[in-house]
């Protein structure tokens, strides 16, 4: 007689989902489908977590999608993500994330795993992130979000959800920008384990997270060039520096340039004047009937 072998816990834990998401998926609107869906972490990194048309972000077992943010804000981020990038360019200290990469924070009443806008992992870092990497298994050290403000729960999402979890998860800065500049907004970690709001003096903010790093909030909206910038007191040590120092040697090789140029006229203006004096000499010895 054969004998029937019983499915695995794994088997059976994986034909139970199936089971609810096939009837959740009929039973729900396609638009709401993923809503007040409780589903397992490891069913999220499988089914969800590499999809190339919507990210998803996985909260204590239920999806929530990444917002759209608005083009205001989008032209922020571009502006603001090629300040870091020439940053960690000049000062190599860490890396940088995006594209969606996740990473897990294992709190004290849940767990979650959230994909940063962009994310900064220091070279110090205990865990490392490798070139084959699709997801981080460590906690990043500065996460930065774009706020989507086109109604109130993607707001509390990133200003109030997002910031406890990064808080307690051990995110060492978080930062906030809102193309409206309204809700705009920098943290750093306390010792103690507390977020508090790190303030610009005179305008100028820096991160805690990256020394040497700093921006003026103005310059979120302005938008700056390279160009304006490499000039800048603000970004001139971190901002095409190359740039500047070829053009300084170029500048010290035109003034050299300049000063042997007066140096030679200098001399063939004193040549000329002692011909002039030897002329005027001569004249006036033929003058008085000498002849050499």
């Amino acid at each position: 007689m054969e004998t029937l072998q019983q499915p695995s816990a794994m088997a059976e834990k994986k034909l139970l989902w199936d089971n609810i998401k096939e009837k959740a998926f009929l039973k729900i609107p396609t638009k709401n489908r993923i809503d007040n869906i409780k589903i397992p972490e490891d069913v999220y990194w499988e089914e969800y977590y590499e999809l190339s048309d919507i990210y998803y972000e996985w909260n204590d077992g239920f999806l929530e999608e990444k917002p759209v943010s608005d083009y205001r804000a989008y032209l922020m981020f571009l502006w603001f993500g090629e300040l870091l990038r020439h940053f960690l360019t000049v000062y190599p200290i860490g890396k940088t994330i995006g594209l969606g990469m996740g990473f897990r924070l294992q709190l004290p009443h849940k767990v979650t795993i959230r994909r940063p806008d962009t994310g900064i992992i220091l070279n110090t870092n205990p865990v490392e992130i490798k070139g084959s990497d699709n997801r981080y298994s460590g906690i990043v050290d500065l996460c930065i979000e774009i706020l989507s403000d086109n109604n109130r729960k993607n707001i509390e999402r990133d200003t109030k959800v997002k910031k406890e979890e990064y808080c307690l998860g051990g995110v060492q800065e978080y930062f906030i920008l809102d193309g409206k500049m309204k809700r705009t907004v920098f943290y750093h970690r306390l010792k103690s384990g507390k977020y508090v709001e790190t303030r610009p003096v005179k305008g100028i903010l820096k991160s805690r997270v990256l020394p040497g790093f700093q921006l003026r909030i103005a310059d979120l909206t302005n938008h700056p060039s390279l160009a304006e910038m490499s000039k800048d007191e603000v970004y001139k040590n971190f901002i095409l520096p190359f740039y500047q120092a070829e053009k300084q040697k170029v500048e010290q090789e035109r003034e050299k340039a300049k000063q042997e140029r007066q140096r030679a006229d200098g001399a063939e203006q004193k040549a000329e004047q002692e011909r002039q004096k030897a002329n005027a000499l001569s004249a006036k010895l033929k003058s008085l009937g000498i002849e050499f």
